[in-house]
């Protein structure tokens, strides 16, 4: 068996990193792609590599020579590579392809070596290798029948996104066996190019090959092997991470994105805080139905957004602010509130970034928990100009009551103190809404009283960018607002406000279904013997790891081994020489799904 790879092209949309080679040439992780594609090939037992070279083909040669490890390299040039599209330079190779049993494929993927192996081992003699279609994917996708037949090739132009659930994407590597090649395929090249002309694909003859009956070509699906197509910057980054060489490099990557994680579709994240349970389907299909009437029009202005916001919450909408997310808010606070800010550690370190440090009064339990109360919190208000109060905690999971709070502001405003109240997670604590401070009559007795809320984390929404801040009080109202764009909110995030009230019971249904399924996962966690969970009031816990592994450790391994994402606290304000880690809680499955790997661990 031998290879056979297609390696002419410009590889124009990676920019600079093309200038002066071919595509293939691009490093990934430190070693250029076209070397970790010989690496796997010689791995395997092959034996002879045909390449099709065109730009900066000297480099290439150069780069390679005629031989890697056990591998012999044959080249064959596509002279006209910037005028014709892959179909010509199989076209030039096909002599070479007719020799014998062949794996094609591209020199812009990176994938695991066990995907070439299973190829090699698969006694089925030609082969299509096909993934489930995922977000980041692009270009040729089939369809196929439960018995691996491919019932058509879908070009760009007849792709429907509304049926992605029913596409594979073919990977770009394939194997042809000597008879395929000289009875079927080699024929239909010659045809079609023939009739098409050189600027098509080599897909295009496969699709056309669909229509026969008999042919032995069959799809061979993934099951969670690695691989990604790099055609760009954006691509280069993603598979870089995908293919991180360590455990430490991989979360480096991972921990600077702060998201985006839809394009690592294993990837299950427990570090992110987010509403598994809501939106419903139905409010998703309701947002879903007026994308293109919102992504088209300008959104309101703040005016109308505070109506809807005040609607949302029974708040009037001179004391409400919506911001993009609770983040944009909480960066104004510290320059329209004067003064230092009492603040118990560890914390959510937005607000100390935000405000400046040489700016808080630190407060740090001195218990393993790092729990406190009100009397804590008035100690703490009389060493500070204002007081700043996320409740339940994060990463702690510390919460204290309604009836406290009421009495912790009063105090405050006989002592002329603020209080920044954050109640971004109190939806999911014992008893849900009914422990908010989110009230009209609340706001109107205490202008002291300023409440943040990131809408994004218990409505399940981060995507959409919401976070409110309510207070009577007019003069912090009205700087805050001075700081705002006038389309700070955008025209989905205002849909959302809009739609939500119809959908009222099924949010707290959904934040009751989580709180169950908290302590529930509360009892499971507290199985693993090498953790110490400490119970929440929030979607999340913070865990102490004992002396099996280091919370860096922990959080290297899970990434590494499972795609499991979590929060690793070591360096955090208040867990100096100490091992935490925060896990969020999410659905069932997956619930279950980490007590599985923990316990494998």
């Amino acid at each position: 068996m031998q290879g056979l790879m297609l390696a002419a092209g410009t590889g124009s949309r990676l920019g600079k990193h093309t200038k002066e080679n071919t595509k293939c040439m691009l490093e990934v992780n430190g070693e250029t792609l076209i070397k970790q594609a010989l690496e796997n090939i010689n791995s395997v037992g092959i034996k002879k590599l045909i390449l099709v070279v065109g730009y900066k083909k000297d480099n290439l040669i150069s780069h390679i020579g005629d031989r890697y490890k056990d591998v012999e390299i044959e080249y064959v040039e596509n002279p006209i590579y910037d005028k014709t599209n892959n179909i010509y330079s199989l076209f030039l190779a096909r002599d070479k392809l007719a020799e014998d049993d062949t794996i094609l494929l591209e020199s812009d993927i990176i994938f695991d070596k066990k995907i070439l192996q299973d190829l090699v081992e698969d006694e089925r003699k030609s082969l299509a290798i096909v993934d489930k279609y995922e977000a980041w994917m692009d270009g040729t996708s089939v369809t196929l029948d439960d018995e691996d037949n491919i019932i058509n090739f879908l070009p760009k132009k007849t792709f429907r996104f509304q049926d992605v659930n029913n596409y594979y994407k073919t990977v770009n590597i394939y194997k042809f066996s000597k008879e395929f090649s000289n009875k079927i395929y080699i024929p239909f090249l010659e045809a079609y190019s023939k009739a098409m002309g050189d600027n098509e694909y080599y897909e295009s003859v496969l699709r056309v090959l669909t229509i026969l009956d008999g042919h032995e070509l069959r799809a061979k699906r993934l099951n969670g092997e690695k691989w990604y197509e790099i055609d760009d910057i954006q691509d280069k980054a993603n598979s870089e991470i995908i293919f991180a060489p360590n455990a430490k490099e991989k979360l480096k990557l991972i921990q600077a994105r702060y998201g985006g994680y839809w394009r690592f579709p294993e990837l299950k994240d427990f570090c992110y805080l987010v509403n598994p349970y809501f939106p419903t389907q139905k409010m998703q299909e309701e947002m879903k139905a007026y994308f293109y009437e919102l992504i088209s029009q300008y959104p309101s202005g703040q005016e109308t957004q505070r109506l809807l916001a005040g609607k949302m919450f029974g708040i009037e909408s001179e004391n409400i602010i919506v911001g993009n997310g609770a983040s944009e808010i909480i960066r104004g606070l510290g320059d329209v509130i004067d003064g230092t800010f009492g603040l118990a550690f560890p914390t959510f370190n937005e607000y100390p970034e935000s405000l400046g440090y040489d700016r808080i009064v630190k407060f740090i339990p001195e218990n393993k928990e790092f729990s406190y109360d009100l009397n804590n919190m008035l100690e703490l208000a009389k060493i500070s100009d204002n007081l700043l109060l996320i409740n339940p905690d994060n990463p702690s999971g510390n919460f204290i009551s309604k009836n406290d709070l009421i009495i912790l502001v009063s105090k405050l405003k006989d002592m002329n103190k603020n209080i920044i109240l954050d109640e971004s997670f109190v939806d999911f604590s014992t008893n849900g809404e009914d422990e908010s401070m989110l009230e009209q009559n609340i706001l109107d007795n205490y202008s002291n009283l300023i409440i943040i809320k990131s809408i994004s984390k218990s409505y399940g929404v981060p995507g959409v960018r919401l976070g409110i801040l309510a207070t009577s009080n007019e003069e912090i109202m009205n700087k805050i607002e001075e700081e705002l764009t006038i389309w700070n909110i955008n025209s989905y995030g205002e849909f959302f406000l809009q739609t939500i009230g119809k959908y009222k019971k099924d949010y707290t249904k959904a934040c009751d279904v989580i709180a169950n399924e908290r302590d529930r996962f509360y009892n499971r966690l507290k199985e693993i013997d090498y953790l110490s969970v400490i119970y929440s009031q929030a979607n999340y816990f913070l865990i102490e790891v004992n002396s099996k592994f280091s919370a860096l450790e922990l959080t290297e391994i899970l990434l590494d081994r499972y795609d499991l994402y979590i929060k690793d606290l070591t360096g955090k304000i208040g867990f100096e020489n100490k091992e935490y880690i925060r896990i969020a809680v999410k659905d069932f499955n997956d619930n279950e799904f980490m007590i599985e790997k923990l316990k494998d661990i």
